[in-house]
């Protein structure tokens, strides 16, 4: 059986529909977008959207399959990987969810199902700090990230950087991987800052 990268939360609430659509495509600026194979960057990223925004993209085109309170999108993005989109019970509440499943693999739909159940209902509101840096991905505006280029060392190139204020009237470029949790903290809304850490799964 093909395994698929792991299912993760790619952005924390509930996105918008221009942040919705900003998201379908967060690696679109990354060096040779059309060289490499980007099934393992998007296969197993997910979100949650709103209903209006589920029921939207349920009415563009005819779903490749509808299975109960999931379907999935006819158009791929990269390879065998799609749009999969979830109207999920939660604590008593129907919640909405996208994510980018590798349809090579037959249990990567169920496994992704299950993954946003077990992370959404935890009883602790937390991040882990892929978590946090992955909304700090998401959220950030295409002129303020990107990725590291000829000026960097060989082993970090190709790697995502995120600009971030210095100090006062002064920018720098920094590896995404590499903020501190303080600079982290700073990057994120207030209402984010101070969740507790969450266990990776």
């Amino acid at each position: 059986m093909k395994t698929s990268p792991a299912p993760r939360k790619v952005y924390e609430g509930v996105a918008s529909r221009h942040q919705m659509f900003r998201m379908f495509d967060r690696h679109a600026g990354r060096p040779d977008r059309f060289e490499d194979d980007a099934t393992p960057l998007y296969a197993g990223e997910w979100f949650e959207i709103n209903e209006a925004e589920h029921d939207h993209m349920f009415e563009i085109l005819p779903p490749l399959w509808i299975r109960g309170s999931m379907f999935a999108m006819r158009e791929f993005l990269t390879g065998s990987v799609t749009s999969v989109f979830f109207a999920l019970r939660i604590d008593g509440t129907i919640r909405t969810f996208h994510g980018y499943c590798d349809l090579s693999n037959r249990e990567a739909v169920e496994h992704m199902r299950l993954a946003i159940i077990e992370r959404e209902t935890r009883p602790v509101r937390a991040m882990t700090r892929d978590e946090r840096l992955e909304h700090i991905w998401s959220s950030t505006t295409d002129d303020y990230r990107g990725y590291a280029g000829e000026r960097w060392p060989v082993i970090d190139r190709g790697k995502r950087t995120i600009m971030f204020y210095a100090r006062p009237g002064g920018t720098t470029l920094k590896l995404l991987e590499s903020l501190t949790d303080c600079e982290i903290a700073a990057k994120l809304p207030v209402h984010l800052r101070f969740l507790p850490d969450a266990v990776a799964a």
